[in-house]
Parts: C-alpha cells; sequence; structure tokens
C-alpha cells in the first residue's frame, strides 16, 4: 500500500507541474496576446472538452503503445505538460479580467514578451495558479481509469487501483477499504485546508467576463 502511495505522489507532483506549466503560459497567449485565428484556435481548444475519453482512449492507447509507453507514467503525465483544455479556459479568464495597462506599460519601456507574462501577468495571478495545481492535484490523485489502461504491473499501480485490490470475488473487506480510504483522501484535506483562501478566491474571480 506504501508502494502505490509513493506511485501516485510522483504521477501527481508532475501532473501538477505540467498543468502549472503549461495552462498559465497557453492561457496567457489566449487572453493577452493577439495573433491571427486567436479567437478559432480556443474554440476548438474548449470543443475538446466535449469529447469523453471513452471516445479517445482506443486511439491514445494504440498511439501510446506504438511509443513503447504501456507500463510507464508517461501516458499519465504528458498530456498535463501539453496543456489541459479546461485549465486553459480556466487560465484565460483570470488573464481577460487583468487589466491590459500593467503589460502595455512594460512593453513600453522594452520589456519582451516572456518578461511581462514571467514578471508582471503570472505574478497576478497567483490565485488561479493555486486553483489549477489543486484541481490538477485531485484529479491526478482520485485518477482510476488511466492507470488502469496504462499501467499493466502491479509494482507500478496507483492508489486509485491499490483501493480496488480490496474487493474481490468473495466479498469486500471493509474495514481495510474504508481505514486505506481514509488514508486515500487524507493528503488532499491537508492541501485544501492550506490552499483553501487562494481557492476561495481563485474561484470567486474566474469566468467573470467572458
Amino acid at each position: 500500500y506504501l508502494k502505490y502511495i509513493l506511485n501516485t505522489m510522483k504521477t501527481t507532483s508532475l501532473a501538477v507541474l505540467g498543468n502549472v506549466l503549461s495552462a498559465p503560459m497557453i492561457g496567457y497567449a489566449f487572453g493577452k496576446l493577439k495573433w491571427p485565428g486567436r479567437d478559432k484556435v480556443f474554440m476548438l481548444v474548449v470543443a475538446t472538452m466535449m469529447l469523453p475519453f471513452t471516445v479517445t482512449m482506443i486511439p491514445l492507447y494504440s498511439l501510446f503503445s506504438r511509443l513503447g509507453w504501456i507500463n510507464t507514467y508517461i501516458p499519465l503525465v504528458l498530456p498535463d505538460f501539453l496543456g489541459t483544455a479546461y485549465f486553459i479556459f480556466l487560465m484565460r479568464q483570470f488573464y481577460r479580467n487583468l487589466p491590459d495597462e500593467f503589460m502595455e506599460a512594460a512593453r513600453i519601456d522594452g520589456a519582451s514578451e516572456l518578461w511581462v507574462y514571467a514578471r508582471i501577468a503570472l505574478p497576478l495571478e497567483k490565485p488561479a495558479v493555486v486553483t489549477v495545481a489543486l484541481f490538477s492535484f485531485v484529479w491526478s490523485w482520485t485518477d482510476f481509469m488511466g492507470p488502469l489502461i496504462y499501467l499493466t504491473k502491479s509494482s507500478k499501480w496507483t492508489i486509485s487501483l491499490g483501493l480496488s485490490q480490496f474487493t474481490n470475488t468473495y466479498g469486500v473487506d471493509w474495514a481495510l477499504l474504508m481505514a486505506a480510504s481514509a488514508i486515500a483522501i487524507l493528503p488532499m484535506v491537508i492541501l485544501f485546508f492550506f490552499l483553501q483562501k487562494y481557492f476561495v478566491e481563485g474561484s470567486m474571480s474566474s469566468g467573470v467576463k467572458g
């Protein structure tokens, strides 16, 4: 069980890192930069949110299998480094509410776009980044379908697959299952307890303007 927890901490940490790096940057490009076809590309990104995982499950498995990534953690964390549609949408909404005067003043002084993003835009969106990190942590920590599909060796299983082992054809060991479940949700409770200020602030500020 400890091995499952360590495996989950590994995949969750990478997933959070990927989303925190990619979503704010892509959201900034959609929210504050003007380039041809920006709105159309954004609508295409948002449209991918309407596709259920069951639709893309087989093509993704086939792709990762050909790349030799089955039974590795790459399929579980790589998509997060490429950008998650929901988090991109969330960060874009935050950036849309950010006054342009802050960025324009820096550009007039000769700052590069990367400097403007890293030194001005990103620090002002700390609640949004924390919200992305928290959601990403919860989604990755509780993910069951992804590890079930891509991880074949029990030594690489995550906590979600580990909990399923308490159920067998002869019944359920409810005492052990409840104890294991309590341990599994403990990190999420602790994380939310310490970050609830930023989470509530971020949730209240997002999506106010389109």
